[in-house]
C-alpha cells in the first residue's frame, strides 16, 4: 500500500474516533456507552497496527495486541457484566443538556486543533495530523465524565481519555514504552476491580449510582 494510501487511511480511522467520542457525549443508554467504548478500542487498535505495519515500529504491534484485549474484549465484558449485577440500563440524567454539551464539544475540538497545530510541525511521525483529533477525543472524553451525575458513564469517560492519551502519544511519538504502557493496563485493571467493588458499596447504601447523593453526606 503506497504511503500516501496509508496515510490517508490512518486520518480516516481517527475521523471515525472523533465521531465515536462525540456520539458517547450524546448516548443516554449505558450498554450503548459501553458499545461505543468498544469500537473505540477497536478503532485505536487497527490504528496502532497500521502506523505499526508503516513504519516497521515492532513495539507498536504489541501495543495494539494489548489494546484489542484490554479495550475491545475484556473491559467492555467486564463492565457489561457489572451494569447486569446493578440493573442499570440507563443515565437519563446529565448535569448539562445534550445540545448544549454538544456545542461545548464543537468548541473543544476547535481549542484542540489550535492546541495541536504548533506541535504538529515538530513531530516527525507518519500520524502527526492526527494529534488535533487525538487532543480532541481526551478533551471530549473529560467533558463526559464532568457532565454525568452516574458513576458508570464517568469512568467510562475515564478509559475513553486513556484511549485518546494513547492516540495522542502513537501520533506525536510512535507510542509509549511497552513497560509504561503495561504498567498502565495494570492499573486500569486494577482501578476497574475497585470500582465495580465502590459501585456496589454505592447501591448496597444509597440504592441508587447517582454521585449527588454522596455531596448529600458531605454537606451532612
Amino acid at each position: 500500500m503506497p504511503m500516501s494510501y496509508t496515510l490517508q487511511f490512518i486520518n480516516l480511522l481517527a475521523a471515525l474516533l472523533l465521531l465515536i467520542a462525540f456520539a458517547m457525549l450524546a448516548q443516554r443508554r449505558i450498554l450503548s456507552l459501553i458499545n461505543l467504548f468498544a469500537w473505540q478500542g477497536a478503532l485505536l487498535a487497527l490504528s496502532t497496527f497500521v502506523v505499526a505495519w508503516s513504519t516497521a515500529q515492532p513495539h507498536l504491534y504489541y501495543s495494539a495486541g494489548l489494546t484489542l484485549l484490554l479495550k475491545v474484549l475484556l473491559l467492555p465484558w467486564l463492565l457489561h457484566r457489572l451494569i447486569r449485577r446493578l440493573n442499570v440500563k440507563w443515565d437519563v440524567e446529565t448535569l448539562i443538556n445534550i445540545p448544549t454539551t454538544m456545542l461545548f464539544g464543537i468548541v473543544l475540538v476547535i481549542f484542540a486543533f489550535n492546541l495541536a497545530a504548533p506541535i504538529s510541525l515538530m513531530a516527525s511521525t507518519i500520524a502527526k495530523s492526527t494529534l488535533g483529533i487525538a487532543m480532541a477525543c481526551v478533551l471530549l472524553s473529560f467533558l463526559m465524565m464532568i457532565t454525568r451525575s452516574k458513576a458508570v458513564p464517568q469512568v467510562i469517560g475515564f478509559l475513553a481519555m486513556e484511549n485518546g492519551l494513547f492516540f495522542a502519544a502513537t501520533s506525536a511519538t510512535y507510542g509509549m514504552p511497552m513497560v509504561v504502557e503495561l504498567g498502565i493496563a495494570l492499573d486500569v485493571l486494577v482501578g476497574m476491580v475497585i470500582l465495580g467493588i465502590f459501585f456496589f458499596q454505592i447501591r448496597e447504601t444509597f440504592d441508587s449510582l447517582d454521585l449527588k447523593h454522596m455531596e448529600k453526606l458531605k454537606e451532612e
